[in-house]
């Protein structure tokens, strides 16, 4: 026959091994009580005489499955300090949904809403809009080519081609346009040209 110690294992290996409650219940002590719906919480357990006591969700939180919680969770807020936006409202049974707000992307993604988001990257100077940011990418920026320049970061525009009777003043930069003038070289170098042609005037005047 089994020993006192021996049968004591046995009764705690079936107690371990008793059958757990259904799905649809929780268990409080020795009962199996029925869980709340969703949109509601426990107000009172289940005894052998009454069944589970349940309250509506109060306005600001949720429960989206039966429960045998006794506080429902608090809706997510979507901060606009954040980045974030209201995609859809949270009722008693579902939590919030949040989306970015424009200029920003999502790089933490819950099911369909958004958890975090980054603001898009801002081109610099010689750079241009590759791929526009979206809500879920980020900004893509391209170094402008060779011959052209971007002073806001946002489009590459070519290179000003001076006119004749003009010359380049500065060169061009990936961030800045050439720079076109006058050069006062070009009056030096007809001054004693129209010299020697008075000159030649007077003396064939004088002659």
């Amino acid at each position: 026959s089994l020993s006192y110690s021996s049968q004591i294992l046995v009764m705690n290996i079936f107690r371990g091994h008793a059958l757990p409650c259904h799905p649809s219940e929780y268990q409080r002590g020795n009962e199996c009580c029925p869980k709340c719906l969703p949109g509601s919480r426990v107000k009172t357990d289940c005894t052998e005489f009454r069944s589970t006591s349940c309250l509506s969700c109060t306005e600001g939180t949720f429960m989206n499955q039966p429960t045998g919680l006794t506080q429902c969770f608090s809706c997510t807020i979507c901060d606009a300090g954040s980045g974030l936006k209201i995609k859809k409202s949270c009722t008693t049974t579902s939590d919030t949904v949040c989306e970015p707000l424009e200029g920003f992307y999502c790089f933490d993604s819950r099911e369909d809403g958004c958890m975090s988001v980054q603001r898009h990257t801002l081109c610099q100077p010689g750079q241009y809009i590759s791929q526009k940011g979206t809500s879920r990418n980020d900004t893509v920026c391209e170094v402008c080519q060779p011959g052209s320049f971007s002073q806001d970061g946002v489009d590459c525009t070519a290179w000003t081609v001076c006119p004749k009777t003009q010359v380049r003043v500065k060169e061009g930069s990936m961030s800045s346009d050439v720079v076109s003038g006058s050069s006062s070289r070009n009056y030096y170098a007809y001054i004693p040209l129209l010299l020697s042609f008075l000159t030649v005037a007077g003396l064939v005047t004088t002659g």
